[in-house]
Parts: C-alpha cells; sequence; structure tokens
C-alpha cells in the first residue's frame, strides 16, 4: 500500500467519519497539535528510562483523543467516551510526584537538563493543544468531549510536575526565575 493519495493535494482532508474539510479546519488543528505533543512525548519518554511506561500509557491516551477531535458531530462514527479515570490519573500522579518535591516558590525557567527541557516544549505544545480544543468547542455545531479539554489541562500540570522531578532524579538544579528590579 501507498502511503500518498493524492487526495489532500488540492489543501482538503477526511476527517473520521468521511466528511471532507479544508487542511486549515480548526478541528484538524486541535487533533494536528495534539499529535505534535504526541511526538514531543516521544522524545521526552527517550530523556529518561523510570517514565517511559507511564509516557507510553499517555501516548495511547493521546492518540484516543485525538481520534476524537478528528470526529465531527455530522460523523456516524461514534467513540467511546474519555474516561475521567484517565484525569484522575494524572491528578494522582501529580500529588505522588508534588508529594516527593520541594515546594514552590518561584517561577521555574525550563532548560536545567534537556530532559528538563522537552518536558517544557511538551507542556507548551500541550496549553496550545488546550486552547485550539477550546476554541473548538465554543464554535457553533462542533462537539467535543468535555472531559479532553480536562484531560489537557491535567497533562499540562502532569509535564510541568515532571519537568521537575526530572530535574530532581538527576540531580540538576532547577533555573528560577528572578524578577529585574
Amino acid at each position: 500500500m501507498k502511503i500518498y493519495t493524492k487526495k489532500g493535494d488540492l489543501g482538503n482532508t477526511s476527517l473520521l467519519g468521511g466528511q471532507r474539510v479544508p487542511k486549515s479546519h480548526i478541528r484538524i488543528e486541535a487533533y494536528g497539535t495534539v499529535d505534535e505533543l504526541n511526538a514531543q512525548l516521544g522524545i521526552v519518554l527517550n530523556t529518561h528510562s523510570k517514565i517511559q511506561p507511564e509516557l507510553k500509557s499517555i501516548q495511547d491516551q493521546l492518540f484516543h483523543i485525538g481520534s476524537h477531535l478528528a470526529n465531527s458531530a455530522e460523523s456516524n462514527f461514534k467513540l467511546d467516551p474519555i474516561p475521567s479515570s484517565w484525569i484522575e490519573h494524572l491528578e494522582s500522579q501529580i500529588d505522588t510526584m508534588t508529594s516527593a518535591l520541594p515546594e514552590l516558590k518561584n517561577f521555574i525557567l525550563p532548560g536545567s537538563d534537556i530532559a528538563n527541557a522537552h518536558c517544557h516544549v511538551a507542556r507548551c505544545i500541550c496549553r496550545r493543544a488546550e486552547r485550539i480544543t477550546v476554541a473548538l468547542s465554543n464554535q457553533d455545531g462542533e462537539e467535543v468531549d468535555a472531559n479532553i479539554i480536562t484531560y489537557l489541562n491535567r497533562l499540562s500540570d502532569y509535564l510541568f510536575t515532571l519537568s521537575r522531578m526530572i530535574t530532581q532524579e538527576l540531580g540538576t538544579t532547577e533555573a528560577v526565575w528572578k524578577a529585574h528590579k
């Protein structure tokens, strides 16, 4: 089977249910950004072996979320809702990591180590995916499972906390932001 179909050469693509939309459609932007996040997590999971199983699970979840975002309200293609247990698991992981970290008293700058920097890039992509998904959900006729927005919000918190945990485990020092006077 060939990887190219030539069907998108004029700037359109298909959603899960077969509906054709411009590649600039906000729904494409939403799931494309989730895909970008997933790719960045592939870099993060290769920077620190201890987190690989957890991040691979998150990558799988992001694929499910991408499927939801690639499925329009007009489609007959039905997907199971995003389970709230995914959000609860992220919260549990955040709480566990936070309990092992020093209290956060300052803003943290990305880059105390390469793993930390990649984690922060993933966090920023996640925030962008969240913003685009919220914009999609606010458009007339567009439906988004509310748990997707909550999941992305929580995942960005998870990635921030993970960046701090990785820095601690690697024995590097967090780069604290200090306001200029």
